[in-house]
């Protein structure tokens, strides 16, 4: 009774933020407001698509246009779409560097399937397969010594242009000469024996 009322204005009140009706061009409502429960339910969308059949396709149509991305890049070299293995102005200087090239480690699948055939060929010649086994050592020491010599000159060439060599250009220069030129992907965008400086 003679206590102290409580001061009301301090006290916290939740009030509700009133959903106002759509106005129409002259400022009138077009409508009632609607229900807070009616607006919430607008806005719920399910995680689970109704209708999956048109889920998978549309899902089918973006990968297809990803890999039409990822495709002309490879022709083209654009970056934008290639795999992040290629990305980088290093990696497309090796590329160009490597292309301009005549590489022996290109060739290595045709000269061991040649081998190959050799030795299938004489299994009874001792003297043949001899030679096929020393010279197919000879042959990956070659495309070894290749590599590395491709790669310090390359090297030179990455720290005199771009200051520093990043990591994994070297294996990626490497992979790179051992492929067949028009198998490499992506395809090589310079002519042998260009000048790419």
């Amino acid at each position: 009774m003679f206590g102290r009322k409580k001061d009301e204005s301090k006290s916290p009140v939740n009030v509700e933020p009133v959903q106002q009706a759509p106005e129409t061009t002259d400022g009138r409502k077009s409508g009632p407001t609607p229900k807070r429960s009616a607006q919430q339910a607008n806005r719920q969308r399910p995680l689970v698509p109704t209708d999956r059949k048109a889920a998978k396709e549309a899902e089918r149509q973006q990968r297809i246009e990803a890999q039409n991305r990822l495709r002309i890049a490879n022709e083209t070299g654009d970056e934008r779409y290639l795999m992040p293995r290629d990305k980088g102005e290093q990696k497309r200087y090796t590329r160009s560097f490597i292309d301009s090239r005549w590489m022996f480690g290109e060739f290595m699948m045709f000269i061991i399937l040649a081998f190959l055939v050799i030795s299938l060929t004489f299994q009874r010649n001792l003297e043949i397969q001899m030679f096929v086994q020393v010279a197919l050592w000879v042959v990956i020491a070659l495309i070894i010594i290749e590599a590395i010599v491709t790669t310090i000159i390359l090297k030179k060439r990455l720290v005199a242009k771009f200051g520093h060599m990043e990591k994994g250009v070297r294996m990626y220069a490497a992979m790179r000469g051992m492929q067949f030129r028009k198998l490499r992907l992506p395809k090589p965008q310079v002519k042998r024996g260009a000048n790419i400086d």
